[in-house]
């Protein structure tokens, strides 16, 4: 499949990752993907002014989801995002298997990705040398350019900053949302400017853009999605008094998002606002309540109101 992929046309413009994209939750229904929330949920976080959406990311619980059951998210959310980009995320240990998909994703019929937000291998733990060769032959298997998900904790893989400079030579590679816990090796890559640099810890955003990174891929941003925006638009204004007072009351509502497992407490959220049930797959679980109450807490006095539930 797709032998001679063509990832870029040598006079395109480089593509663009700049700006708030949303790793969307993927909403359950006794136990099935329930398509209706997530149409809804993408059509009313479309128009926020975010730079686009991930689809099957860990946000989206992709690793509980078959293939088909992805492919079916993707045509979903491409028919409800008023045209904005996509991203779709791609992981896996097995690299003809995953080669596989990547061209899967790239085929003809399929809704057009704006890239390909890829982790390195995960369990195996290979050296620097196999996770160079991981990226490069996938990023050669697809017509979507690639961004580099350095996520070690969830993958067992450390990418390490030579590793990512050396990616970002081939034309495939474009983009790192940084999830690495390295602040050398995030500021090394900014200053390198080769890949645009997204902030992949939501708490973490403040300190990239304003250090020159691109954007964010944010999953609080499912909520207050404007004050995110906002954020980003002070900082790219160099107007860090709006940005730092758009910021703080965002910063202890992010810490509690993430004090259990993602997307548990979002998901919890959400159902409350009335976009979706309050329902994971095996082997995850919803928050607890306890976590909840402190949530709906923590926004009451930060000022950040739950929206109205959505219409059903």
């Amino acid at each position: 499949m797709n032998p001679n992929p063509t990832p870029h046309a040598p006079d395109a413009p480089p593509p663009d990752f700049s700006g708030l994209w949303i790793p969307l939750v993927t909403p359950f229904a006794g136990g099935r993907v329930d398509h209706a929330a997530l149409a809804r949920l993408t059509a009313h976080l479309a128009p926020a002014g975010i730079r686009g959406f991930v689809v099957c990311g860990s946000t989206g619980e992709a690793a509980a989801l078959s293939k088909e059951e992805q492919l079916a998210c993707l045509a979903t959310v491409a028919a409800h995002a008023s045209g904005l980009p996509l991203l779709m995320g791609v992981s896996g240990s097995h690299l003809a298997d995953t080669r596989d998909w990547v061209c899967r994703l790239n085929a003809p019929g399929l809704p057009a990705l704006a890239g390909l937000l890829m982790a390195a291998p995960h369990y195996v733990r290979p050296s620097q040398d196999g996770v160079r060769q991981w990226f490069t032959e996938l990023a050669a298997a697809s017509r979507a350019p690639i961004v580099v998900y350095d996520i070690p904790y969830r993958t067992g893989s450390v990418i390490a900053r030579d590793t990512l400079l050396a990616l970002a030579a081939q034309p495939g590679i474009r983009a790192v949302k940084d999830c690495g816990g390295d602040p050398g090796k995030t500021l090394a890559l900014i200053a390198d400017g080769r890949l645009q640099v997204l902030a992949g810890e939501d708490a973490q955003l403040f300190a990239t853009v304003a250090q020159g990174g691109a954007g964010a891929i944010a999953a609080s941003a499912h909520l207050h999605t404007r004050r995110f925006v906002a954020v980003l638009q002070a900082l790219d204004a160099s107007d860090l008094p709006r940005a730092r007072a758009a910021w703080r009351p965002l910063v202890p509502l992010i810490e509690g998002l993430f004090a259990e497992p993602n997307p548990g407490p979002l998901k919890a959220l959400l159902a409350l606002e009335g976009w979706c049930a309050n329902e994971l797959r095996a082997p995850m679980q919803p928050a607890s309540q306890a976590l909840v109450e402190r949530l709906i807490a923590l926004q009451r006095d930060g000022d950040l109101p739950l929206t109205a539930p959505a219409a059903s």
